[in-house]
């Protein structure tokens, strides 16, 4: 079905500009007509492409659907969020003072604002409008949820409760309900709140927002009396709590940048989440409650490219550790996007194919999109279909949908050249769309809040506002409203049904309908009996022991996650029968287990232990075996790792699993796999020694010796690994064989000097002028490191007038390789400590320095002008020009290489650009490469970082735990350093691309380059 609607799309309704004069069209399905649009696009300018009456051109919307203009600027501008309310007005939030302190933009002193337009005349097109709140604190909000009278505003640190306390569409009244939420102006902090159909407000955070405090300051504390911060979850969370903001309950961490939570009248949720910029890792997830989706590592907290055992093959799925146990899968990978805000449709307008399912912005991709889902076993599977497709102006950038009171879709466009991100390439423009069947006018059903049938009238819209009102109102009218409910609940309408069985449950009586909805047909319903007994406490155990005899696979897993927290003693029992039915296939399901086992792993697996005594014999058990957390799985765990008749590479998943059991059991089983004899024993002695302590075997002459055998039969990369984390001082005589015959001169003389043996070596051959030769291998090898060390040890040489004129030249030269070299090399030109003949060769070390400063500030030494590059065109003009891609990707390389990837090819340092241009397109690309510090992709922020020994680093940091940091720096290079060396570290305030990038090109290579840049589409 889902493919069918894909393939069948056609044009919406545009607007074009014809020779001064306007002329709108509806699509007509004719030559005349497609010809009239293709000869209108070839003459629109890019002024042009921009007006409001334009906004349509270009645009392709699914079979059956229409999309119209319903508000543009000057109504509104730079629409992060919407909502819209019972009444059909848009209340839009504004983002006109969005990051001015990197954009450098203007900013309005009076403070961004949120505006209410109004249709009033039934046209479709907004023609009233008012602002009810504007403040200089309103300051580029991202979530905005009409409640009735009171308004909801997300906007990191803080979570406003705005009151209209008198019904003149004017907030009277700001209060705090959350606060201590991420920095301000985050786009990675508090996003927007949906109210439930079980009563309740969801909401969610990005990995920037980091913990929750109440309106004191204080801490807010889960269902299970753990702090919502990172002492106990990490990066991006879900929750859920009262509308008074009490009970906040943590539903799920570990995503990246989780932008707004959607549920369907079952109590079901689902996210899209955004992945570190170019790696093709964009997900849709079914927010399985309390599980963990893998953005970070679950133990370290190590980030997705750091190695590991058994490492994903594929970046978008090794993005997401989805091989490591605890992990819940993704529903659907998008590849690349920006991801924003989404719904689940419940309304009847819409075609039959997006009733039911998940409508979401895509503003990356320039698309509204539907991923029509399916169950499979415990979990859903789901395709793509857009919706509505811009493929012509790249400024549609759709920040969020909602639905109307009538069932239509209304979008809002940030419509700028980027999409957020930290910048802002216009700030004067901004549009709201309505989708809806053909010739289907916008109207507002009627609203009769004063009696029970009223209200239930009202629970059914598909407008949550308006569902909103019904809820009130249906709580007030307590039990009276029993009876028009029961005729809800009667209804062949599921969902309908679902959504009277929260209220029956929520406000007449909750025992009573909770154990009705656990017998009924309907397995969703029971579902949904099971999620409404957990919230309001009732005997959950009996309830799972009802439902757990059904062989329902989403039944069974809402059994398994019912178990979670839970601390009757029936709980082992209950989870090891739960345990026997998983097939060995359904990974839904076996997380669903590890969720309920989770802190009550010896108990339940022990009770498994008494049904399948030996759990290897079989593909479930040995699944089970590899997501338990327990001492007692360990001895299962080094049978399979070491099962010779499963291939190596299936069972590095077991020896995965040891890194997520901690104690000495572990310790003591992995060592005694360093005595085996198996035919690829050396290969298991790898892996052993790999998820061994460091400490654990210095302490153990056993494992030192194993790891003393195994180093000498490895050599390369694999060597350098095992020997940078152990060591061994009887390894550094090869290390300097290594470096003399070129194998890795780099990383072989880094691990020299990280060991004092190493070290004194390196020093006496440098100090030697008879071992010239390998001191310039040396000096070489350890010139990008920049720790006090090594610099020491290359300024010695610099300054040392006794040493030949050619090791002190490439001794001045190499110590600008690094950040703290390049700052030693201006203090000491300043101070006049270089010699005269030494200074070119000086500034020559510092004339690649990713910061401009420094190469600019150097050359001055040189008597070198600071501004020789002729200056380029506006872009206005620079975009209007057509490049020579193929003339452009060699630009790219001499210029942009070394810090980006286009399809593997370049350095991983900054962000992946393989499909930007499907992202941005050629004015956003300049504006990107122009003002690099207006638009720092989060995760990409440079940090200076100050050790104990006196050194400085400065790069990116790809991964941090609490004793590990991988810094990134230009070139590709990873210097690893630990978390006990750090002295301080501070975030820089400017993106490590360089400014003026450009200044060095001629207008045909800065437009050649965007050229190719703008190739780079999704395929």
């Amino acid at each position: 079905m889902s493919n069918k609607l894909s393939t069948k799309l056609r044009f919406g309704i545009p607007a074009i500009l014809l020779g001064g004069a306007l002329l709108t069209t509806g699509y007509q399905n004719s030559p005349s007509s497609r010809f009239i649009n293709h000869y209108v696009d070839s003459v629109l300018t890019e002024a042009q492409k921009r007006l409001p009456d334009n906004s349509l051109e270009g645009v392709k919307m699914t079979d059956g659907l229409t999309v119209k203009t319903f508000a543009t600027e000057p109504m509104l501008i730079n629409p992060t969020d919407i909502d819209v309310d019972a009444k059909g007005r848009v209340w839009v939030l504004e983002a006109y003072n969005y990051r001015p302190n990197i954009t450098l933009n203007p900013t309005k002193k009076e403070g961004d604002r949120i505006v209410i337009l109004e249709d009033k005349d039934g046209d479709g097109k907004a023609d009233g409008s008012k602002i009810f709140y504007q403040d200089a604190s309103l300051n580029a909000p991202l979530g905005i949820a009409v409640l009735g009278n009171v308004v909801l505003v997300s906007q990191s640190p803080y979570v406003w409760k705005l009151t209209d306390t008198d019904g003149d569409d004017k907030a009277d009244k700001k209060e705090i309900l959350f606060q201590g939420i991420g920095g301000e102006q985050h786009d990675h902090g508090m996003h927007t709140f949906v109210f439930g159909p079980d009563g309740k407000l969801y909401f969610n955070f990005g990995n920037e927002g980091r913990q929750l405090k109440d309106v004191n300051g204080n801490i807010v504390k889960d269902q299970f009396g753990k702090e919502i911060s990172p002492k106990n979850y990490q990066e991006g969370m879900v929750f859920r709590c009262n509308l008074d903001g009490s009970e906040v309950e943590c539903l799920g961490q570990n995503f990246r940048n989780n932008y707004e939570v959607a549920i369907d009248s079952y109590g079901t949720m689902w996210q899209s989440d955004n992945d570190d910029d170019g790696n093709k890792g964009v997900r849709i997830n079914y927010v399985m409650e309390y599980g963990d989706f893998g953005y970070k590592d679950a133990m370290t907290h190590a980030s997705w490219p750091s190695n590991r055992t058994n490492i994903e093959e594929e970046i978008p799925r090794r993005h997401w550790h989805l091989n490591d146990p605890g992990t819940v899968p993704n529903l659907l990978q998008t590849g690349s996007g920006s991801p924003t805000g989404m719904i689940v449709y419940e309304g009847n307008l819409l075609p039959s194919a997006f009733q039911g399912q998940m409508i979401h912005c895509e503003p990356g991709h320039n698309v509204v999109r539907s991923y029509p889902v399916q169950k499979s076993g415990a979990g859903y599977t789901a395709d793509i279909v857009n919706i509505m497709k811009q493929e012509k102006d790249q400024w549609f950038r759709p920040a969020d949908v909602c639905v109307a009171p009538d069932g239509s879709l209304i979008v809002a466009d940030w419509y700028d050249p980027g999409v957020g991100g930290h910048q802002a390439g216009d700030q004067t423009r901004g549009r709201i769309y309505r989708i809806a069947p053909n010739n289907t006018p916008y109207s507002v059903p009627s609203l009769d809040l004063s009696t029970p049938t009223g209200a239930i009238t009202a629970l059914t819209s598909p407008n949550i506002a308006t569902r909103y009102l019904a809820w009130e109102a249906l709580t007030k009218f307590g039990k009276s409203a029993e009876p028009e409910l029961l005729k809800l609940w009667a209804s062949d309408n599921q969902r309908m049904k679902a959504r009277a069985f929260w209220a029956l449950c929520k406000i007449v009586d909750g025992k009573k309908y909770v154990e009705i909805a656990l017998a009924d047909a309907n397995p969703d319903i029971r579902i949904a009996g099971l999620r409404a007994a957990r919230q309001l406490k009732l005997n959950v155990i009996e309830y799972v022991k009802q439902l757990s005899t059904s062989n329902d696979p989403q039944i069974l897993r809402e059994c398994a996650i019912a178990l979670h927290g839970n601390t009757s003693v029936e709980v082992p029992t209950i989870w090891a029968d739960l345990a026997s039915k998983y097939d060995g296939k359904d990974r839904w399901y076996l997380e669903a287990l590890g969720i309920g086992a989770d802190n009550n792993w010896n108990a339940c697996f022990a009770a498994y232990l008494k049904k399948a005594p030996d759990p290897t014999l079989t593909l479930a058990g040995k699944d089970i075996v590899w997501r338990a957390r327990t001492t007692e799985s360990v001895k299962f765990l080094a049978s399979l790792a070491t099962d010779s008749h499963i291939s190596l590479k299936e069972r590095l998943r077991y020896f995965r699993a040891f890194d997520f059991i901690k104690g000495k059991e572990k310790s003591e089983t992995l060592l005694s796999l360093l005595k085996g004899n198996a035919t690829d024993q050396n290969a298991i002695n790898k892996l052993a020694l790999n998820h061994l302590d460091v400490d654990f075997v210095r302490t153990s002459p056993l494992a030192k010796q194993s790891l003393s055998k195994l180093l000498s039969t490895l050599s390369g990369k694999e060597y350098i690994e095992l020997q940078t984390k152990y060591l061994l001082p009887e390894e550094n005589s090869r290390l300097l064989s290594m470096v003399s015959k070129g194998e890795m001169p780099r990383q072989a003389a880094e691990a020299l000097i990280k060991s004092p043996e190493g070290l004194i070596m390196v020093k006496q051959i440098i100090n030697d002028p008879k071992k010239e030769v390998l001191a310039l291998q040396l000096l070489n090898g350890i010139k990008s490191n920049g720790g006090q060390v090594s610099i020491d040890v290359l300024k010695g040489l610099m300054l040392n007038k006794t040493r030949s004129v050619s090791i002190r030249r490439e001794a001045t030269r190499a110590i600008g390789d690094s950040d703290s070299g390049q700052n030693l090399i201006l203090a000491y030109l300043k101070e006049g400590k270089i010699e005269k003949d030494y200074i070119p060769f000086a500034v020559e070390g510092v004339s690649k320095a990713w910061r401009r400063n420094v190469r600019i500030e150097a050359s001055k030494y040189l008597g070198a002008s600071t501004s020789t590059a002729k200056k380029l065109p506006p872009v206005t003009e620079l975009v209007a020009l057509t490049g020579d891609a193929k003339k452009g990707a060699a630009v790219f390389a001499s210029n942009c290489s070394v810090c980006h990837q286009v399809n593997g090819d370049g350095m991983d340092f900054g962000p992946k650009l393989s499909e930007i241009g499907s992202k941005l397109g050629k004015d956003g690309q300049y504006f990107a490469i122009m003002y690099p510090d207006a638009g720092i992709g989060f995760g990409y922020e440079g940090w200076d970082i100050k050790m104990k020994d006196g050194s400085t680093m400065s790069g990116i940091i790809a991964s941090k735990t609490e004793t590990d940091i991988s810094l990134k720096m230009p070139g590709g290079i990873v210097q690893n350093i630990k978390t006990s060396a750090v002295k301080s570290m501070k975030m820089m305030n400017n993106s490590m691309m360089p400014t003026g990038l450009m200044d060095g090109m001629s207008k045909e290579e800065a437009v050649d380059l965007i050229e190719f840049l703008a190739s780079l589409k999704k395929k």
